[in-house]
């Protein structure tokens, strides 16, 4: 067991993880919103309330498997020490200003992910990763985006067949309505999904103070704060990744936009069922470019999300090396 923490200490780095938390929504805010914004569906401003609400209550549809995942899952929870998780923190965190300063769509989760196994690796070297789990994780870089990227493009597909006899405006002005209903629920796996891995940061480290006894869970504490520090993240918005979503990958109707969150939607529901810390930022650019290819392949500006790409494949090793840094430095005040 890790040597415990002053109850402020305490409070003060699990404000630092809800920090996070906050980041995650702000930084994210792009994968809920970007689509039904950019079709004038909603003005932004409504736009993040309506995603900030269901990110709130996403806790009471799903489970906590996401959760116990980042909690004990990707590095051994018995490795775990305060300096461990501020360090995982600080990794995620400045990976996390970095690419919405510069608009860049990176992988809250992953950076999370990527600063768990930098710090401990640092601690204790590579026997502090649990393999599968980050298997599991680094596998859903992949299928996340290629599975919201066929479910669009079939989507797409099915839904022009079925209206292919109404007219553009009418399909226009039915596919407005039932975007509310796909933007809520990419809402609610976006909160399903991105506030649980916080949650599993907490109670990790109230697990390594001995708060929870011998059985490692999450407090209902933790589930209402962390949703609620997402929600409140979004509200304040991430504009700059906004406009490279809604826009600068492929310019979205109603239809499409329909589609591309309900692919997406589909995609977080299955991972966080299956207790997969998945990236909505990977699973909502994939179904995005498939509803730009069902129209045609150059719809696509396959410049804008090549460069998405790359920033997808860094961000594990970059948040790793970050959070690897903080653990050295960390040990000089320690």
């Amino acid at each position: 067991m890790a040597a415990s923490l002053t109850l402020p200490l305490l409070f003060g780095l699990i404000a630092v993880a809800l920090f996070f938390d906050f980041l995650n929504g702000l930084h994210d805010a792009a994968n809920s919103i970007a689509t039904i914004v950019s079709t004038r569906v909603l003005s932004p401003q409504y736009a993040v309330l309506w995603a900030a609400f269901f990110n709130f209550i996403a806790f009471l549809f799903f489970g906590l498997h996401v959760a116990e995942t980042l909690g004990t899952g990707i590095i051994d929870p018995h490795i775990v020490d305060p300096r461990v998780i501020f360090s995982a923190l600080m990794g995620a965190i400045v990976w996390n200003i970095l690419t919405w300063i510069y608009g860049i769509p990176s992988s809250s989760s992953h950076a999370l992910v990527g600063g768990l196994v930098g710090a401990g690796v640092s601690k204790v070297g590579f026997s502090a990763i649990v393999m599968s789990g980050l298997l599991k994780t680094s596998a859903a870089i992949v299928l996340s985006p290629l599975v919201g990227f066929l479910l669009a493009l079939v989507l797409v597909l099915a839904v022009s067949w079925i209206f292919v006899r109404q007219t553009p405006f009418g399909v226009d002005r039915t596919f407005r309505v039932l975007q509310f209903a796909s933007a809520s629920l990419y809402s609610l796996g976006h909160g399903g999904n991105d506030a649980q891995k916080t949650m599993g940061i907490i109670a990790v480290l109230l697990f390594s103070q001995g708060q929870l006894g011998e059985t490692f869970y999450v407090p209902f504490w933790v589930v209402l704060s962390c949703q609620a520090a997402m929600a409140v993240g979004t509200l304040f918005g991430g504009w700059r990744i906004i406009h490279t979503m809604g826009s600068k990958i492929t310019r979205l109707n109603p239809m499409q936009g329909f589609c591309a969150e309900t692919g997406g939607a589909i995609t977080l529901f299955l991972a966080t069922w299956l207790g997969i810390p998945v990236s909505t930022t990977h699973t909502i650019t994939g179904a995005i470019v498939g509803v730009g290819a069902a129209r045609r392949t150059s719809a696509v500006r396959w410049g804008v999300a090549g460069n998405i790409v790359i920033a997808w494949v860094i961000t594990l090793p970059a948040a790793a090396g970050v959070s690897a840094l903080c653990y050295l430095l960390a040990g000089l005040f320690t």
